[in-house]
């Protein structure tokens, strides 16, 4: 017996949260398939930090699953992505989607105000917003810490969420699947040394993610509205998702 299973069996959480699944994937698998699993048809989403990285991936998964309009959100160009978007959406048998890129950073309420006014007049809707765009500043102890760093790792994982959150509610409460998916970090789940700007960063997300719950719920006539705390892991750790 592992040490993760003797805690298990005592009821003890593992020493490493990351583990806590108890699995641990480094890519889709059959029952998460957006091909074969899910049917996103008739659908309009928006991804934040759409350039590259899990962002780019996201917008894929997507395409494969049909969704009907994808928004790219970025501060650097998409245009790779939404070419990528086109092609798997071929490759799994879907119609063509929609894509419409838009230049925004999630730090500038201005830009995130013109891309919500695109968004409405383009589709007149939006079902799903995936709050990707990330950033994780270098890792330091709090006296050696720049704090330029540290705000701004709460500016993208905290406040870019509040900002592009606010601004597409009001859109998704007049209809359609009001489903908001935030990713958040294992890191959100406990303390290391040096790492306190995106760990804490993260946990107040996760907290923000509940509120937001809670707030809205009565609005919605059929189903409550829908909120996901994604939690993944990324090789560039310590690139910002454009």
């Amino acid at each position: 017996m592992t040490l993760i299973q003797e805690k298990k069996a005592k009821g003890m959480p593992p020493q490493k949260i990351d583990h806590f699944t108890g699995i641990v994937h480094h890519d889709t698998y059959p029952e998460i398939d957006p091909v074969t699993k899910s049917d996103c048809t008739g659908k309009a989403v928006l991804i934040t930090g759409a350039s590259k990285g899990i962002g780019s991936h996201i917008a894929i998964g997507y395409a494969q699953a049909g969704a009907s309009h994808i928004a790219l959100a970025a501060r650097s160009s998409a245009s790779a992505t939404a070419t990528a978007v086109l092609e798997a959406a071929k490759a799994a048998g879907r119609a063509e989607p929609t894509v419409l890129i838009l230049e925004m950073d999630v730090c500038d309420k201005a830009s995130i105000q013109v891309a919500a006014k695109k968004i409405e007049e383009a589709w007149g809707r939006l079902d799903i917003l995936v709050n990707n765009a990330g950033y994780m500043a270098e890792f330091a102890s709090l006296l050696d810490v720049d704090d330029e760093e540290y705000m701004r790792a709460w500016d993208v994982n905290y406040w870019g969420v509040f900002r592009t959150t606010k601004a597409f509610l009001p859109l998704m409460l007049k209809g359609g699947d009001k489903t908001v998916v935030n990713l958040s970090s294992v890191a959100a789940h406990f303390a290391g040394v040096g790492g306190g700007a995106y760990h804490v960063s993260k946990f107040a997300l996760a907290r923000f993610t509940e509120f937001v719950q809670e707030e809205y719920a009565s609005q919605v006539s059929e189903s409550p509205p829908s909120l996901h705390q994604c939690i993944v892991f990324c090789e560039s750790f310590t690139e910002p998702e454009d």
